[in-house]
């Protein structure tokens, strides 16, 4: 098996997302300092240079930190866990079926298509499975420091301070988790998001009855039957894969004994792989920020003087990674199965159980985020000009969406209740404010910006990461 570079990396992305704190702010994860609306106006002519500079410290804009590297081994086994199919439910999904790198780690679909479902996006086929409810997050940059919340919802987070985690299986969260042994392998946010997809029955565990991981009582009893097939059972006597045994002995050299692995050590190696292959910090915008005035053309500047001033965008795309990592409101049209009902996901107020957080949605960071399409929680929109344009009037938006612009399967799925629709429209964060006028200049100025935040070598490499073989003897491609 090819060994992944020893590079940093990180993953994260998919759309725009947000906009302001204050009303908006719904909780999870840690947030960078609010910034005010606009830049404020300079006092005296300023070159172009020095107003975006004074825009950028305004909205707490400065290079990314990169991770700490992790170790070949780790990585390597890593690799293997996200490209195997092992780990899904009835052995027909890995991780790299929903984010694939020739889809800029994405599936390039709308809402994606899970277990059950057949081929490669973007034309994978529905099959025997169903649609998922919401879009396949881009995975770069999840890994950098201070991404302390996954998944549109943040129902995964982790204290940066403490460690303590707030996830859907209490048994890991808080300052004394019953499973500690587990815990104390998620040593990031990336590490606990990696437990949860299988065992998830329309993602990777598959249907009551199918396999038994479906079958199992328990988040931890998934947990520990994944861990019967890759290194077995009785230190290693019995069941799993004797190439699974020796890349997680290799990763952890620390562990003597073969019962004493768990799922957590299996979710640290997948974020030890995302980290070291999904890095997207080499972007035109990320030169500029360590100096190199030059690197951006002069719409890109126009474009960034938009986005951080008169556009809002930076009221929710702030600091480092452009995210706030807060939850807001952008009256999204709605389409896909729903999340736990029919034709409506309610976001993170299904995570905190509070009616002001329905609607809302984490804040995504935005590098690659011209290569992430479609774009919003649920991929309603196909072109990233749509999602910028929504942004500007989401009511506008709203009563003009056009369901042609989706692929076939999904176009029969938009909600065009107007009780729903009409409640999505109140929640909108109200600092998104009124309609903002711009001209269709300014909206290819801040589309010309958005497009340099696009890291093209990371783009490149993310296609040659999936190995010839993985260890469970299970075909790679979909």
């Amino acid at each position: 098996m090819r060994r992944v570079p020893k590079t940093a990396a990180l993953l994260a992305l998919g759309a725009l997302a947000g906009c302001t704190r204050g009303s908006g702010g719904g909780g999870g994860g840690t947030s960078v300092a609010p910034a005010s609306s606009a830049a404020p106006a300079p006092s005296g002519p300023l070159s172009t240079d020095a107003a975006l500079q004074a825009a950028l410290a305004q909205a707490g804009v400065k290079p990314v930190t990169p991770p700490a590297p992790d170790s070949a081994e780790l990585i390597e086994l890593g690799q293997a866990l996200f490209f195997d199919k092992l780990l899904s439910g009835n052995k027909n999904i890995s991780c790299a079926t929903c984010h694939g790198g020739a889809n800029a780690t994405g599936d390039a679909s709308p809402v994606s298509i899970g277990e059950g479902g057949v081929g490669a996006a973007p034309q994978r086929q529905l099959g025997t499975g169903q649609l998922i409810a919401r879009n396949a997050s881009p995975l770069f940059n999840l890994g950098v420091p201070g991404m302390d919340a996954m998944f549109w919802d943040s129902r995964v987070t982790r204290d940066h301070v403490t460690g303590e985690l707030k996830t859907p299986e209490l048994l890991l969260d808080g300052p004394t988790p019953s499973r500690p042994q587990i815990v104390a392998q998620l040593t990031s946010a990336l590490a606990a998001q990696a437990m949860f997809p299988p065992t998830t029955p329309e993602e990777m565990r598959g249907q009551l009855g199918t396999n038994e991981l479906a079958n199992a009582v328990t988040n931890e009893d998934v947990w520990t039957a994944l861990m019967a097939r890759l290194v077995g059972t009785k230190n290693g006597t019995v069941g799993g894969v004797a190439a699974y045994r020796a890349l997680f002995q290799a990763a952890y050299p620390q562990v003597t004994s073969i019962d004493d692995f768990n799922f957590g050590h299996a979710a640290q190696a997948i974020a030890a792989f995302e980290r070291a292959s999904f890095t997207a910090l080499d972007s035109p915008f990320d030169h500029y920020l360590a100096g190199d005035t030059t690197a951006l053309t002069d719409g890109q500047k126009r474009g960034a003087l938009l986005f951080f001033g008169r556009a809002r965008c930076a009221q929710c795309h702030q600091g480092p990674l452009l995210t706030d990592l807060r939850h807001h409101a952008l009256a999204t049209p709605q389409l896909g199965p729903g999340k736990f009902e029919a034709n409506e996901d309610r976001g993170r107020g299904l995570v905190t159980g509070d009616a002001a957080d329905d609607y809302r949605f984490r804040t995504p960071p935005l590098r690659n985020v011209a290569a992430t399409g479609p774009w919003l929680h649920d991929g309603a929109f196909t072109t990233l000009e749509g999602a910028v344009r929504h942004h500007l009037d989401p009511a506008g938006s709203t009563a003009a969406y056009d369901p042609s612009q989706l692929p076939a399967l999904w176009q029969p799925t938009v909600d065009t209740d107007p009780t729903r629709t009409a409640a999505r429209l109140a929640a909108v964060d109200p600092l998104l404010g009124a309609p903002l006028g711009l001209s269709n200049a300014d909206v290819s100025d801040l589309l010309d910006f958005l497009n340099a935040l696009t890291d093209s070598a990371s783009l490149a490499r993310v296609k040659q990461l999936a190995p010839q073989s993985v260890p469970s003897g299970l075909p790679v491609p979909d």
